[in-house]
């Protein structure tokens, strides 16, 4: 796949995740994986599970009656922790999206593995791209 064409699908995958933030909580591994969220514009609540636990933080996505978006890195063990959170969400009867986790996996695995890794791949992608925007922090 062209580099352009990775870029297209990745902010295609940002800008929904962008506007499930407004009514899913967004669970990511730990504080950089929300250092690189906030960076590419999408904020709202995110929950890291390191600290909190996998029990803990679909507790917190309960208690706020919501909907979850699972984003965990997908390496191996992003895999176990996704795995792990769908059943319990399931269990709970919680609505949650891991569609942008496997796309974003799927169109960015060949540079990285990380969600922490995403604000700079799309900087490299987008620097490499003559007229194409560059994600910016809202602030």
């Amino acid at each position: 796949m062209r580099d352009e064409d990775t870029l297209m699908g990745i902010q295609q995958a940002l800008d929904e995740l962008y506007a499930m933030a407004a009514d899913h909580a967004i669970l990511v591994e730990g504080r950089k994986d929300r250092a690189s969220l906030n960076r590419l514009g999408i904020d709202g609540e995110i929950i890291e599970i390191q600290g909190l636990g996998p029990l803990r933080a679909v507790e917190r996505v309960e208690a706020g009656a919501r909907r979850a978006v699972i984003l965990t890195d997908w390496d191996r063990k992003g895999g176990i922790i996704a795995s792990d959170l769908a059943g319990r969400l399931s269990a709970l009867g919680i609505p949650f999206d891991a569609s942008v986790r496997a796309r974003l996996s799927a169109l960015s695995k060949r540079h990285i593995k990380d969600v922490e890794s995403l604000w700079s791949l799309v900087e490299r992608l987008t620097l490499g791209q003559p007229g194409e925007r560059l994600p910016r922090n809202k602030d």
